[in-house]
């Protein structure tokens, strides 16, 4: 009660100083009175948003109180689908009451968030004529100063990037923010406050309130063709009463991090991973990432060696800085490091995103540059001396006068997903798409996935993959598939040869090369693996086929079918198959013959040389002289009018003899 009368007493105070002692209501109903002790309490907290539709619901019954637009215009500075209502407001209040309580510096963030940067340098050029000024206040001025002139040139020289929302699948008259994507971009993972939130509406205790807040939800969808499925909720092992954030995913989409506050310290960041379809209970990071500061943003290397992550501790460049650990034998995180001041500003530095090619780091920084609050930065690893380039500010339209923050690139690099709050959305902020310029990057990734399965049926178990240099056998990466749906995901670099065995208790090992030492730029390698009980067939496009030549295990008699011809019936040497082919370079297998591109129903381009052949004998002689010539990879595939078919199908439909089992 004591409480609630110095708030009273408080608000009665600030009155006085804003109104001169007078009001124009009379008389309040006691249910405004209520509501206006409720905002003004949350006001006083700094709960702007709480507080700003408590007010506007009583200034549309009361339109003519000047203190009433004041707050309003104050609280919707903090909510940037407000800020043109919190200019005209401002303005309202300005023109009649130019002693308000710090409404010059106010009115120059609301110019500043409505891109009249000249307005505001005005408006603030006056604010600092106060020699009352706090020194605190002359240094948020002069920042708001430098963030208006960098807006100036931002705005005046944007970039070529298109920004989309989403759509309303994902976006809601909530809150949805922080979205994460696996590497393909199959599957999004993003934070969500709304009615669907656990709990529904509550105080800070975890009560039900209706003047409380919806807590943070982690929320999943997954693509179909190219649309996005009606989203979810994660699942209950994550998402519980208090707030539960996504902050980041791995490239293969099977571990996902959490941002928890258990009240102990300023929060820290868990680790849930994808068990079949459900995700585990979230545990909290081992190692040197979590300390008694805050840490509550991370984004992990293609490798899953290096954890970029933003934390408080002491010791940093500004308040919030970029950090970077390294996986240790034992599964816990070590070798902290600061990234550096090159990267690191002696403001807030936040939002880690490390791409799949792991030298590209996209952040979000308050530095000088920035032209509102956080706006999001690029900068490129150098690992020849261990170095950042200097960071570059995304320009405009991409970054705003408002925060931006939490920024992925998909792996091509031709697409940006974030969340922003910009007015014309379905809500409070909402998930866009950036369709990124031309000339943005262009990343150096290989990657390499596809599905395994039992009798072309999915498998009930995990495949173990291991992935070994072709040339020295040293192990490059061992992993397994989605133990429910068998696929798998893995992102390289160019310029090596790969070889990759697939393990499954009770079958021998199936082994696939893959020769990317010429490659450059970004390409797709796709390889679906099939383990069959049935020994009596022979797919010809599959490795098996390598050893066709030999006759060796391979239940076929060469001599019946290697010289079999049929019209329409058709033998190639394949090289490399792409979903999206870039700078594929065949150099080494000149005087070969031309090298063709094969495109067939399943989408896929696939590289061929030296033409058709009529038998098989002649394809795998020719086959040969690929792999001699350093194609390891290299082998014969066979195309009946226009589709490619297996041995055993050609068998069936009479295009070759039958082979003795």
């Amino acid at each position: 009660m004591k409480k609630i009368i110095l708030i009273a007493f408080s608000f009665l105070l600030f009155l006085n100083s804003f109104s001169q002692g007078t009001m124009k209501t009379r008389k309040w109903r006691k249910t405004e009175k209520d509501s206006l002790l409720k905002a003004q309490t949350l006001f006083q907290e700094e709960n702007y948003l709480l507080a700003l539709p408590i007010f506007e619901k009583i200034e549309q019954n009361h339109p003519k109180e000047l203190y009433l637009k004041y707050v309003v215009g104050i609280a919707g500075l903090y909510r940037s689908d407000v800020h043109q209502k919190s200019l005209e407001y401002l303005l309202i209040v300005y023109e009649k009451n130019k002693k308000a309580a710090g409404i010059r510096y106010d009115l120059a963030r609301a110019y500043h968030y409505n891109y009249k940067f000249d307005e505001a340098l005005l408006m603030l050029e006056e604010f600092l004529k106060d020699k009352k000024l706090t020194e605190k206040e002359k240094k948020d001025a002069q920042q708001l100063i430098e963030y208006c002139n960098n807006g100036k040139t931002l705005v005046a020289t944007p970039v070529d990037a298109k920004i989309e929302n989403i759509g309303d699948i994902l976006n809601t008259v909530g809150s949805e923010y922080v979205p994460v994507v696996s590497s393909d971009e199959s599957v999004i993972i993003y934070t969500y406050t709304g009615d669907q939130s656990v709990g529904g509406l509550q105080n800070g205790y975890n009560q039900a309130d209706s003047f409380g807040i919806y807590y943070e939800d982690v929320f999943i969808s997954h693509k179909e063709g190219s649309n996005w499925v009606t989203p979810s909720g994660i699942g209950t092992n994550i998402n519980t009463n208090a707030h539960d954030a996504a902050i980041a995913i791995s490239n293969d989409g099977q571990k996902l991090f959490i941002f928890k506050d258990d009240s102990y310290d300023g929060g820290d960041i868990y680790i849930s991973s994808l068990d079949s379809t459900d995700w585990s209970s979230p545990e909290r990071l081992k190692g040197e990432v979590n300390t008694a500061a805050w840490e509550g943003s991370a984004s992990l290397s293609a490798d899953e060696k290096t954890l970029y992550f933003s934390s408080e501790r002491p010791g940093g460049y500004g308040g919030r800085d970029l950090y970077k650990a390294t996986l240790m034998a034992d599964g816990s995180w070590g070798n902290s490091k600061n990234l550096g001041p090159k990267i690191n500003s002696v403001r807030d530095d936040d939002a880690p995103f490390i791409h799949p090619d792991s030298r590209t780091l996209i952040y979000s920084s308050q530095s000088l540059n920035s032209m509102g609050s956080y706006d999001i930065f690029i900068t490129e690893y150098n690992p020849a001396d261990s170095s950042w380039s200097t960071p570059k500010n995304l320009g405009y339209p991409i970054n705003t006068p408002d925060d931006d923050r939490y920024f992925v690139l998909s792996t091509d690099g031709n697409r940006g997903y974030y969340a922003s709050g910009k007015s014309g959305g379905f809500g409070l902020h909402d998930i866009y798409v950036v369709d990124m310029p031309d000339d943005f990057i262009e990343p150096n990734v290989l990657m390499v996935k596809g599905n395994t399965t039992l009798d072309e049926k999915p498998i009930e178990t995990f495949v173990q993959i291991e992935m070994t240099d072709n040339n020295n056998n040293v192990l490059h990466r061992s992993f397994s598939t989605n133990a429910s749906l068998g696929n798998y995901l893995v992102n390289l670099e160019p310029g090596h040869d790969y070889k990759l065995i697939y393990k499954l208790n009770g079958f021998p090992d199936q082994i696939r090369t893959l020769n990317a030492k010429t490659l450059t730029g970004y390409s797709e390698k796709v390889f679906n693996v099939n383990f069959s009980t049935k020994v009596d067939t022979v797919k010809i496009d599959s490795t098996a086929l390598a050893k066709v030549d030999t006759t060796k295990n391979t239940g076929v008699n060469i001599p019946d079918v290697g010289n079999f011809a049929k019209e329409g019936l058709e033998f190639k040497v394949q090289i490399a198959a792409y979903n999206l082919p870039k700078n594929y370079k065949y150099d080494h297998l000149k005087g070969l013959g031309n090298v063709d591109k094969l495109v067939l129903q399943d989408g896929i381009t696939r590289f061929t040389i030296g033409g058709s052949f009529n038998t098989l004998n002649d394809a795998i002689a020719h086959k040969n002289k690929v792999r001699a010539a350093g194609q390891t990879d290299a082998f014969v595939t066979a195309i009946y009018q226009g589709k490619r078919v297996y041995l055993e199908d050609l068998e069936k439909i009479g295009l070759i003899p039958a082979q003795p089992k």
